[in-house]
C-alpha cells in the first residue's frame, strides 16, 4: 500500500506551508501552501538562498527574524535533530514593490532529513502563518473571547504570552551556549586523559580512534593506550567503563593511568590486569569494566596478551585471514569475589600482519548477537587487510556505519607489525 502513495502529490497538497532547504540553506522545493502564504511562485524561490529570498525588514531596527531562523537552522545541521522555534515576527518583502515589507507572524519548525551517510541532506522548514490571529488581538475582540471581557485584558494576555515566548527563546539560547561550553570543556578533558606521548614514535605503524556515543557530551568510558617499553616492546590497551558522561570518563582516567603504570612496572599483561582489578575495587563505578592488554615484542615477533571480559583482539594476515586472540579471556574487573590470577597467552606474528584492538561499540548492535557484529568486522578486515593503519581505521568505521559515532562509544587501535 505504501508503494502506491504519491509522495510528491502529498507534499504539494498538504495544507501546512513547507519549504525544503539544502544544507547550504538554498531552497530546493516548496509546496503550494507555502507559495500561497508568501505570495510567491516556484520560480521566485527555487535556487535562492533563504535569506536572499526573505531578508530582514531594513525599516525595522529590531528585526531579528534572519538571526533567529539562522540559529535554528544551524542547530539542526549540527545536532541532526528537529528544532521548534518560538513565535516569530518575520516580515516579508511585498512582491513588485521594492523596499516594501508586509508584517507577518510565524510559528516555525525545522526538521532534518538525513542521508545515507547520517549527515543532513535536507531541512524541512514548516511554518504556520498566525499573522491574522495576532492582528485580530490588535483590532478587535479575538475569536472565543467573552463579550464582557475587557479588551485591555486580552491585550495584556497577548503581551504576556509573547513576552514569555521571547523569554523562553532567550533562555533556550543561553542553555545551548552553556551546553556548548560544557562540551568544549569535556572534549578538552577527554583529549588530556587519552594523551599517549609514545604515539609520536609510531606515526607510520599505529592508528588510534576515539568516537563518543552520539548524543553524549563527547566524553565516555572507553579508552586506548600505547606505551613503549624499551628497548623494543610495545604495550597496547583498550578498555570500557560501564556508563557515559563525566563520571564514567573520570573512572576511565583513573583506570587507564593505573594500567599504564602497572604494565611499565610488571611488563606482563596478566599481572598488570590483576593489579588493575584490585585497584578497581576501591573506585566507585569501576567494577564491571572490561579491558584487554597486549605486548608486542618486536625481537621475538611475539604478541602476549590477557583479557578481562573484553572482545578479542584480531591478528590480521596480509592474505585476509583473521585470528581472534581469545585464549586468555577472564571475567571483567571485580567480577569475582576473591582474587584469582588471570590467564595469559602468546602468539607469533610475521612482518606485515596487523593487530586490531577495539571496544564493543565498534561491533555491538541492538537486537543483534554480538558474534554477528564480530563476524562483520572480521569480514571487512579480510577485504582490507593490506591497507595502511590510518586508511584501515577510516575504512572500518565507514564500512561498519559508525564514522560519525554510534549508540555506544568506540575506541580503536590498529598496529602494522
Amino acid at each position: 500500500m505504501a508503494e502506491q502513495v504519491d509522495h510528491m502529490a502529498l507534499f504539494a497538497a498538504t495544507p501546512s506551508p513547507y519549504l525544503v532547504l539544502g544544507p547550504d540553506l538554498v531552497i530546493v522545493d516548496v509546496n503550494r501552501a507555502y507559495l500561497e502564504a508568501t505570495g510567491r511562485s516556484r520560480e521566485d524561490l527555487l535556487g535562492q538562498h533563504i535569506f536572499t529570498a526573505f531578508p530582514d525588514n531594513p525599516a525595522d531596527p529590531d528585526a531579528d527574524g534572519v538571526r533567529n531562523l539562522s540559529a535554528s537552522l544551524q542547530r539542526v545541521l549540527a545536532s541532526r535533530k528537529p528544532d521548534t522555534m518560538a513565535l516569530q515576527q518575520y516580515d516579508i518583502p511585498v512582491m513588485h514593490r521594492p523596499g516594501m515589507f508586509e508584517e507577518r507572524w510565524w510559528s516555525p519548525v525545522n526538521t532534518p532529513v538525513l542521508g545515507s551517510d547520517g549527515d543532513v541532506a535536507w531541512i524541512i522548514h514548516r511554518v504556520e502563518d498566525v499573522t491574522a490571529f495576532v492582528k485580530a488581538h490588535r483590532s478587535g475582540h479575538p475569536a472565543g473571547m467573552r463579550v464582557d471581557e475587557p479588551w485591555e485584558t486580552a491585550q495584556a494576555l497577548e503581551a504576556e504570552l509573547y513576552a514569555r515566548a521571547r523569554e523562553l527563546q532567550r533562555l533556550n539560547e543561553e542553555l545551548r551556549q552553556a551546553n556548548t561550553r560544557e562540551r568544549e570543556v569535556a572534549v578538552t578533558l577527554q583529549e588530556a586523559m587519552l594523551h599517549a606521548p609514545d604515539l609520536v614514535h609510531h606515526a607510520q605503524d599505529v592508528a588510534v580512534r576515539y568516537l563518543p556515543a552520539t548524543g553524549s557530551l563527547n566524553v565516555c568510558g572507553d579508552w586506548y593506550d600505547v606505551v613503549d617499553i624499551p628497548p623494543d616492546r610495545l604495550a597496547l590497551a583498550v578498555g570500557d567503563v560501564i556508563g557515559h558522561g563525566l563520571e564514567a570518563a573520570a573512572v576511565m582516567g583513573m583506570l587507564r593511568s593505573a594500567l599504564s603504570a602497572a604494565i611499565r612496572a610488571l611488563e606482563r599483561p596478566a599481572q598488570a590486569l590483576e593489579v588493575l582489578g584490585l585497584y578497581a575495587r576501591s573506585i566507585e563505578g569501576a567494577l564491571g569494566t572490561t579491558a584487554v592488554k597486549a605486548i608486542v615484542d618486536r625481537r621475538s615477533k611475539l604478541i602476549t596478551y590477557s583479557s578481562a571480559g573484553h572482545p578479542p583482539p584480531l591478528l590480521v594476515h596480509p592474505d585476509g585471514r583473521c585470528e581472534p586472540l581469545d585464549q586468555a579471556t577472564d571475567p571483567p574487573l571485580g567480577a569475582r569475589p576473591q582474587h584469582v590470577p588471570r590467564p595469559q597467552a602468546s602468539i607469533h606474528y610475521t612482518l606485515g600482519d596487523t593487530l586490531v584492538l577495539y571496544t564493543d561499540g565498534l561491533i555491538e548492535r541492538r537486537e543483534e548477537d554480538i558474534d554477528t557484529g564480530l563476524n562483520r568486522l572480521i569480514g571487512v578486515l579480510g577485504e582490507c587487510a593490506r591497507l595502511g593503519p590510518e586508511q584501515l581505521a577510516d575504512t572500518l568505521l565507514a564500512r561498519l556505519d559508525v564514522a560519525s559515532g554510534g549508540r555506544d562509544d568506540i575506541a580503536l587501535v590498529i598496529v602494522r607489525l
